[in-house]
């Protein structure tokens, strides 16, 4: 497909955004998670301990929406919340391993996909150029 050398870099972004949702969902449709909760999951299974207040400043989003996707999470069975002091410490269950490293395992079949038509040094510039235009924004 070709693209039109005017178009700005927002549809391309969302293009890519889209594509991967779609590619995920179908993967993770029988494990009752959805693409937006599914990052989240991923981080908790990799930050042991980790508490809601953390998991807000890392995707820079409010701690009523975390709540929301936290509580989400929790009533699927993935993780669970224990009380320690004045905050709950969020812990992944057996089935929230189980289902982070199903999802993780697609992430890189995803990262694979985008790999396919670029060479390794397109694909490290690629990347490189993606988190330093996210660390300017934020």
């Amino acid at each position: 497909m070709q693209f039109d050398e005017t178009i700005p870099t927002a549809p391309f972004i969302s293009l890519i955004y889209r594509q991967h949702a779609k590619f995920l969902n179908e993967k993770v449709k029988d494990e009752n998670l959805s693409f937006g909760l599914y990052p989240l999951l991923i981080t908790i299974y990799k930050n042991k301990g980790i508490i809601q207040e953390d998991l807000a400043e890392k995707y820079h989003l409010n701690e009523s929406t975390i709540a929301r996707n936290i509580k989400k999470l929790e009533d699927k069975g993935f993780i669970e919340r224990i009380p320690d002091k004045r905050k709950k410490i969020i812990k992944i269950t057996k089935k929230g391993k189980y289902t982070a490293e199903k999802v993780m395992d697609y992430d890189e079949k995803w990262d694979l996909e985008i790999k396919k038509n670029l060479t390794n040094e397109e694909y490290q510039t690629f990347i490189r150029l993606l988190k330093k235009i996210c660390e300017d924004l934020l």
